[in-house]
């Protein structure tokens, strides 16, 4: 079993209230107290001491890591960190620790690198895996992401099929079937748009302005590379700022 033994209440409720919502079977003990013999793992606090199992140290502001952590070396899996990204104009993100899903998102691209870094604040040597489709947006958030380690990943196979009643789940899935795929390590990606990328934005702005007004290819360009969105390039267009 997994056992919390610390005296900082904070760190006490936050990690017995991420267990409860899990279901994990643990147990709680004074930090001077004997350790149970099915002792897996215990989670203490920052001043609590170190037990002679593999001990986890909970921050008092993030103990779902904690948690995680401890969940990881419960099921003798790998300890680390995966981030699967599966790109997109609303990126589906999967956080893996230990092989088990932790938590999952959808959120605008614009969002993606800032919910990758808040998930994986004080994760120890993370990986984030990126899907290869997409390539415009993919480069977008890769430019985003502070340093991390980052792969690029085949996603062909990825996307499963989605019977009744989970329509809609495709890019989380899709996401998770990416964290768990070893890929290419980068530190960028380089993407010139197509021509037929550029024609798809200008298209759009098209359909988006009030006058039937279309960009221009330079300002198509600029969108594509994430640099205007398509309202900016419209106004930009007309000879506004």
């Amino acid at each position: 079993m997994i056992v919390v033994a610390t005296s900082d209440f904070k760190v006490y409720h936050g990690v017995v209230g991420e267990l409860r919502d899990r279901d994990v079977r643990f147990t709680t003990i004074e930090p001077d107290e004997d350790l149970p013999e099915a002792a897996r793992t215990v989670v203490v606090g920052p001043e609590d001491p170190r037990r002679d199992v593999p001990t986890v140290r909970a921050s008092p502001d993030h103990p779902r890591r904690a948690v995680e952590e401890a969940l990881a070396i419960f099921r003798g899996a790998d300890r680390g960190t995966i981030v699967g990204i599966d790109p997109g104009d609303r990126p589906g993100i999967a956080v893996l620790s230990g092989g088990a899903i932790v938590s999952t998102f959808q959120v605008p691209i614009e969002r993606t690198a800032a919910v990758v870094e808040r998930e994986l604040d004080g994760a120890s040597d993370p990986v984030v895996r990126i899907g290869d489709g997409a390539r415009l947006r993919g480069a977008r958030i890769i430019d985003a992401l502070d340093a991390r380690r980052i792969e690029l990943v085949d996603e062909t196979g990825t996307t499963p099929y989605q019977g009744e009643g989970v329509r809609g789940m495709g890019d989380v899935l899709a996401a998770v079937n990416i964290a768990r795929t070893e890929g290419e390590e980068i530190e960028s990606r380089e993407i010139e748009p197509t021509v037929g990328e550029l024609r798809t934005i200008q298209r759009r702005s098209r359909e988006r302005s009030d006058g039937g007004r279309t960009i221009d290819e330079s300002l198509a360009r600029q969108v594509a590379l994430g640099e205007l969105s398509i309202p900016e390039a419209l106004r930009r267009h007309r000879g506004e700022r």
